[in-house]
């Protein structure tokens, strides 16, 4: 780890800690026992820095994913087993640092969902297409769409007015979510798949 990903892990913390808002670069700059002269030479104002946290946080997450593509070669098995990133995924809104964004700095935080979006779906994509490969998924639907589509739903759990979080559990929407998901690309094939892999869990 280099020393601009050692500052943006340390600065994470902070903003994860306090939140967005309450943070200012007094704050991040006397943490690091720097000058605001010589922090501002790194970032030009907060919202960069935030962006360069995401960013950096992002690509953390998506490379854990594609090194796990690769380590499970049956599709399927690579969806349906548990992945600690994906648990991670799921709820992370419900850190102070995703709720004040969301709040106090929409702009950053409808462009970040936007970045996760498109590289998590090029994940699920590249799995689906490895899929038709092993002729588990079926090929009469859109790859892209669909890899969206599970985005959403796997996002939605907090902050969706139609769940009651308060009476679905998240585990029990999880796993529903992953084999409706999972039911509705697979061929038969990929059905009896699924089937072998829950009867031997």
């Amino acid at each position: 780890m280099d020393d601009k990903q050692n500052f943006l892990v340390k600065a994470a913390d902070l903003f994860i800690e306090n939140g967005a808002k309450t943070v200012t670069m007094d704050d991040v700059a006397n943490a690091f026992g720097i000058s605001k002269k010589t922090l501002y030479q790194m970032f030009r104002n907060k919202e960069e820095l935030l962006e360069e946290i995401l960013r950096y946080h992002l690509d953390l997450v998506i490379s854990r994913l594609k090194q796990l593509d690769l380590s499970v070669d049956n599709a399927i098995e690579r969806m349906v087993c548990r992945d600690e990133e994906i648990e991670r995924i799921s709820h992370s809104n419900k850190t102070i640092l995703i709720k004040q964004l969301m709040k106090y700095y929409p702009a950053i935080f409808n462009k970040h969902m936007l970045n996760f979006s498109e590289k998590f779906s090029e994940v699920l994509v590249q799995n689906i297409e490895k899929g038709r490969r092993q002729g588990f998924y079926r090929d009469d639907f859109d790859a892209v769409v669909y890899s969206k589509i599970f985005f959403q739903l796997v996002m939605s759990y907090d902050n969706s007015p139609y769940i009651d979080t308060s009476t679905l559990d998240r585990e029990h929407y999880k796993d529903e979510l992953m084999m409706m998901y999972m039911h509705a690309i697979t061929t038969e094939k990929g059905k009896e798949t699924i089937k072998k892999i829950k009867n031997n869990k």
